[in-house]
């Protein structure tokens, strides 16, 4: 018989019904689901509606009686998110990572703890103590850090290569924890330090030798199966194997996982294992988060806020300040350094362990691991916040350095062409234009694409041109044509309808989303609209036509008749009475000849 009063059944609803109904609501007013988790975790935890179970016995349906009980999954879920990033990687990738994680990565985790240590035991505590807790609140937070900044962008790889060596080093630290602790063996606790990495490499090399020669065979008869229950099973199989190796070697098992996905990624299995064990990633990582959210004590926060709040700033300043003088030492431009530093300011889930660590060690005191396990809680909250933070800083950094550089020169605009958005099809026209050697000026908001395009020897100004001083300054009285590009409908209508009322005979050829964009943007006052999808398909159509054996001649005839049939048919559903009349240029050898009024 099902037996409701059943704790884990209880703690399994509650956390089903986070992710179930509670995140999509917070993702629907755009809020993290890293925020939502954290704060339902402090919502049933012993220190929300928990405290009410005595006096009101039906939440204990509702709430978690047992915060541990849960951790396992938790521990898991960070487990299996080390896991997907290792399927992400490769060893190529890893070793030329080499110099960011063993010299950017040591140095900020060093340099971190050696500050936050120093402030500490200025305010009275041991050396010992000072060096743990310095350590524990240098680490940042893998868990909610690589999901946020992923391992691809500048952002990303630079995070990742600081917290893989955070993650490596989490073992060593423990062990100096123990070895400083008063009650120590003093010689013997180094010695045991050193017999543990010992063990951790020769452990590392049974693996990675035994997986490739193991892991391509084994899931070679997985997939014969062709049973996804036994695929999950093999790959759940061997994160575990793999994590209880390392654990056994004294290594944290997040190194196995590690170790485990980058084996996987040099098979042919990688895509598949990395779509199956997904939403196991995603669950057991929101268990995490629920556990660090049933660590937030109102009560106790409402009461220390002040002290609080000034130890979570002291730590993320500090934290900010090293990691992004570090990249801009190590040749990251100046916005992707600031972005990373706000990024990884918080505390870690792993700074929650070492001062476990370093209270059993007796280097802290209990009231003292109470309190930076609250700041903890708070920075990990925070993070998703403090992301958002380093995105805007950077953007202000590079808009800033953008202003001050030096603009190209703006009278190219005279008898030129300006290409308004210069992502990938704005490059490919300034490609075109370039080869008939004709002058333009290109135009984005987006400054990592003006740093490229300038970079590659493009005329690029950068700006905004929902700015109405941006478009007075561009001069289009004096312009040949514009092109629009940008990959943002909305605006391209307004932009078109803002400048044909102004400069009535300047052709304007602008990118459309679909025929019905494109109507719009006819009745809007563009000259041309060129829908994505039609020329996509006129592309493909001319391809598999001339692949067929037609001679090209006639198929790229065909192609304009269906190209100017489709043009007339959008702009009668925009309703023109007549085709648009514009001012047309024609270059010929002798100079450039103008024809007033020329249909489109």
């Amino acid at each position: 018989m099902l037996n409701l009063g059943n704790s884990g059944l209880s703690d399994t609803l509650v956390i089903l019904g986070a992710a179930g109904l509670v995140i999509p609501a917070f993702a629907r007013f755009r809020i993290s689901p890293v925020i939502g988790f954290i704060l339902v975790g402090a919502l049933v935890g012993p220190f929300g509606l928990g405290s009410l179970v005595p006096r009101n016995p039906w939440l204990y349906h509702v709430t978690i009686s047992d915060a541990h009980a849960i951790e396992p999954f938790a521990e898991f879920g960070i487990i299996l998110l080390l896991f997907s990033i290792g399927l992400e990687l490769s060893f190529k990738r890893l070793w030329t990572m080499r110099t960011l994680v063993f010299g950017v990565g040591a140095a900020e985790l060093l340099g971190s703890g050696l500050i936050l240590g120093a402030v500490l035991y200025l305010t009275g505590l041991s050396t010992g103590g000072a060096i743990g807790l310095g350590l524990a609140l240098a680490l940042s937070s893998t868990a909610i850090v690589l999901p946020i900044a992923g391992t691809t962008s500048a952002v990303g790889r630079s995070a990742f290569a600081m917290l893989l060596f955070e993650d490596l080093a989490l073992v060593p630290i423990i062990f100096l924890l123990g070895a400083l602790a008063p009650a120590a063996g003093g010689e013997a606790g180094w010695i045991k330090l050193a017999q543990t990495l010992g063990f951790g490499i020769v452990t590392v090399g049974i693996l990675f030798v035994g997986g490739r020669i193991l892991l391509p065979r084994m899931f070679a008869q997985a997939a014969r199966t062709k049973s996804p229950e036994l695929f999950l099973a093999a790959s759940l199989l061997v994160v575990i194997v793999a994590s209880l190796a390392t654990t056994a070697a004294g290594l944290s098992p997040i190194v196995g996982a590690l170790i485990a996905g980058l084996l996987i990624a040099e098979t042919e299995y990688h895509g598949e294992v990395e779509a199956i064990t997904a939403p196991f990633k995603g669950l057991a990582l929101g268990v995490f988060l629920i556990t660090v959210g049933m660590r937030l004590d109102l009560n106790f926060i409402v009461h220390n806020w002040a002290p609080l709040l000034g130890a979570s700033l002291l730590v993320m300043l500090v934290k900010a300040a090293v990691t992004t003088g570090l990249l801009k030492l190590s040749g990251a431009r100046t916005g992707t350094a600031a972005e990373a530093g706000v990024l990884m300011a918080s505390p870690s889930e792993t700074t929650l362990i070492v001062l476990g660590v370093a209270g059993a060690a007796g280097l802290i005191s209990p009231s003292t691991s109470a309190f930076w396990t609250t700041v903890t809680a708070i920075g990990l909250t925070a993070t998703p916040l403090l992301a958002k933070a380093g995105s805007a800083a950077a953007k202000l950094i590079e808009r800033a350095k953008a202003e001050d550089a030096p603009d190209p020169a703006l009278d190219e605009v005279q008898n030129g062409t300006v290409v308004i958005g210069f992502g990938r099809v704005g490059r490919t026209v300034a490609d075109m234009l370039r080869r008939h050697n004709l002058p333009y000026i290109g135009v984005d908001a987006d400054i990592d694409n003006v740093n490229a395009a300038r970079r590659g020897g493009y005329n690029v100004l950068f700006g905004d041109v929902t700015r109405s001083e941006l478009v007075d300054k561009l001069n289009l009285g004096h312009a040949k044509a514009l092109v629009l590009t940008m990959d943002d409908p909305v605006l391209t209508v307004r932009l078109t309808k803002r400048v044909r009322g102004w400069v009535p005979h300047l052709p304007i050829i602008a990118r459309a989303r679909d025929t019905a964009h494109a109507a719009e943007l006819y009745r809007a006052g563009a000259s041309e609209a060129v829908p994505e999808a039609l020329e996509s398909s006129l592309q493909l159509s001319e391809v598999v036509l001339v692949d067929l054996g037609l001679a090209v001649g006639p198929v790229i005839a065909s192609i304009h008749e269906k190209r100017d049939e489709m043009r007339k048919k959008i702009k009668d559903v925009a309703g023109m009475e007549r085709e648009p009349r514009f001012r047309r240029v024609r270059i010929d050898k002798g100079g450039v000849e103008e024809i007033e009024d020329a249909p489109a």
